[in-house]
Parts: C-alpha cells; sequence; structure tokens
C-alpha cells in the first residue's frame, strides 16, 4: 500500500521540482525541448509495451480496443474543454503560449497526472513490484509539464507560494491515485484489469500526441526525433528488468 502512494508521489514530485525550477532558475528552451522529447518516446513505449502488450497477452484484444479508444476519446474531449479555458498549451515553455487560465492549466495537469499515477499503482497489484517504466516515463513528462504550466500559471498572475501550493496538490493527486490504483484494483479480473490500462494507455497516446509531441518538436528542432526514439529504445530496455 505504501509502496504504491509512494512512487505515485515520487513520479508527481516532478512536476513540483519543474515548477520550483521555473520559479528560481532559467533553462534553456532547446533543452526542454530535448527532455520532452525523450520523455515522449519513454511514454509511448510504456504505453505500448507496458499498457497495451502485457494487457493483450492476458485478456485478449476486445477489452484492449474498448478500453484504447475511450481513453484516447475522453481525453481528447476534456482537452477540447481545457482548450476553451486556456489551458491549451500547459506543457508550452513559451511565456505568451503558456499564458491562460489558472485553474484551467491546474486542471489540465490533474487531468494528465490521474490515468497515470493509477496504472502505478496497479502495476503493485500484479508482480509485487513497481513498474519502473511508468514511474520513468511519468517523471520524465511531467517535469517539463511543471516547468511550462509554472510560466502560464505566472503569466496569469499567481504568486509563487500559491503556484508551489498547487504543485504540491498535484503531487498529493498522484501519491492518492496510485493508492487508489493499488486498493481498488487488487483482485479484479484480467479483463477489467486490461480495460482500465487500455484506458490510461489511450489517454496518454492523446495527450503525447496534442501537447508533447508539438512541443518538444517547436523548441528541439529535428534532433528531437533521434532523442524520442532512443527514449522509446530504453522503455524497451526497462521492460526487461
Amino acid at each position: 500500500m505504501w509502496q504504491a502512494v509512494l512512487w505515485g508521489g515520487v513520479s508527481g514530485s516532478a512536476v513540483l521540482i519543474g515548477a520550483l525550477v521555473a520559479l528560481f532558475t532559467h533553462i534553456p528552451k532547446r533543452g526542454i525541448g530535448i527532455i520532452m522529447s525523450f520523455g515522449t518516446g519513454v511514454l509511448m513505449g510504456a504505453a505500448t509495451f507496458e499498457l497495451l502488450g502485457e494487457s493483450a497477452e492476458k485478456s485478449g484484444l476486445t477489452p484492449i480496443i474498448i478500453g484504447f479508444l475511450s481513453g484516447a476519446l475522453i481525453f481528447t474531449l476534456f482537452d477540447f474543454w481545457l482548450q476553451k479555458r486556456g489551458a491549451q498549451h500547459r506543457k508550452r515553455s513559451h511565456a505568451h503560449a503558456a499564458a491562460g487560465s489558472g485553474l484551467a492549466i491546474f486542471l489540465g495537469t490533474v487531468m494528465d497526472a490521474i490515468p497515470e499515477s493509477i496504472m502505478i499503482g496497479a502495476s503493485l497489484t500484479t508482480g509485487g513490484s513497481v513498474s519502473w517504466l511508468l514511474v520513468i516515463a511519468i517523471f520524465l513528462s511531467n517535469f517539463p509539464e511543471g516547468l511550462s504550466s509554472t510560466t502560464g500559471l505566472q503569466s496569469s498572475g499567481f504568486s509563487k507560494g500559491k503556484i508551489i501550493w498547487m504543485w504540491i496538490a498535484v503531487l498529493a493527486v498522484a501519491a492518492l491515485s496510485s493508492f487508489g490504483g493499488y486498493f481498488f484494483l487488487e483482485g479484479v479480473s484480467e479483463s477489467t484489469l486490461a480495460l482500465i490500462a487500455s484506458f490510461a494507455g489511450g489517454g496518454i497516446m492523446a495527450m503525447v500526441a496534442s501537447t508533447m509531441m508539438p512541443e518538444a518538436y517547436e523548441e528541439g528542432g529535428p534532433v528531437v526525433g533521434f532523442v524520442a526514439a532512443a527514449g522509446l529504445l530504453v522503455s524497451l530496455v526497462l521492460t526487461t528488468f
């Protein structure tokens, strides 16, 4: 139980770390793009190898197809709603693009964190040890999100203290979501777990395609293609441990 809380908190802590970096130091935009592209590759690998591949082997394709398309659709619909409220660039690092509704940026970050963290907790119910691939992938994607979202919150007039408390709240949500994934999914059938895993995978893939990949290329240039491929390869290596 406490492992679920711990690893969910570790993955969510990257948002807070990114926020602190944005508030008190400076990272070149190209560096952010490279970090984000690597995280993109690792996340795509996590969604493919960890969430979809293993589930398909255990339960067949039907729950995978239903869950994956449902997760992608729901994320996309919610993303449309967030766009209208100023959070369409919540992962972007340049100030004018990230500026918008502070509450919408916060809700968008929470939306990204919940399904990812649930699957971290759920991974503990099957093998007894956490999925390192998921933890690393989510951490790498959360860091630039915390950095860039903080820029948007500052542009919306939020104070440093309030921003820090908001990201502490996101860390807590991630930890609790991981705990929920462990507590509520322990003992469920493989078909149900596969449905939930593929739902999270669909949401992650939609998020990567709509927010992370465009930003990574815009900030990092063509080199991000190779870096993302390297991230995907790293995710494959991690599945062997």
